[in-house]
């Protein structure tokens, strides 16, 4: 079992990537994911080309994954391309006012297609999409926060764990 970590695009999003991954004790191995352009300027972000790199390194195994914002996307591109190999997820922090409404549909179909093994959790001011903008994309829970911070590592462990 591999479990990756997908963060949000900002540098910022870099300390929920470690405590995240520091958090979830799980057997296996936990991947946290550093996005190459928070090194380098001249790297330009690619959801699919993120996807495509994290399902070569799976090699069959099966996954759980723990994204936030814009690792929500990614994520949801991975369920979309190995979907057998999928054992948890959760997605926190939906960016729908920063998305495509193409990346959404994307979001919402692998949702829909994980039943009870997915997790949703979306602040419910987070000012890059509220819980009422995300609410009808299923399994979605609130989370009584006005930001864009996703620091649930014992809802992460719990939920990972059954």
């Amino acid at each position: 079992m591999i479990t990756f970590i997908l963060p949000g695009y900002s540098i910022k999003n870099k300390e929920w990537l470690e405590k995240t991954a520091e958090n979830v004790k799980l057997e296996g191995q936990i991947r946290p994911v550093y996005w190459d352009h928070w090194d380098d300027s001249s790297q330009k972000f690619n959801a699919e080309e993120k996807a495509d790199l994290i399902v070569r390194h799976t090699k069959g195994d099966q996954l759980n994954i723990v994204a936030k914002s814009i690792g929500t996307l990614v994520a949801a591109l991975i369920i979309e391309k190995v979907p057998d190999q999928i054992n948890r997820v959760i997605l926190c922090g939906i960016p729908v006012n920063d998305l495509k409404s193409e990346e959404m549909e994307t979001i919402k179909k692998a949702i829909h297609s994980l039943g009870d093994k997915i997790m949703v959790l979306q602040n419910d001011a987070d000012p890059h999409g509220t819980f009422d903008q995300v609410k009808d994309f299923g399994n979605v829970t609130s989370k009584p926060a006005d930001n864009h911070e996703y620091l649930y590592s014992e809802d992460f462990q719990n939920f990972l764990i059954i």
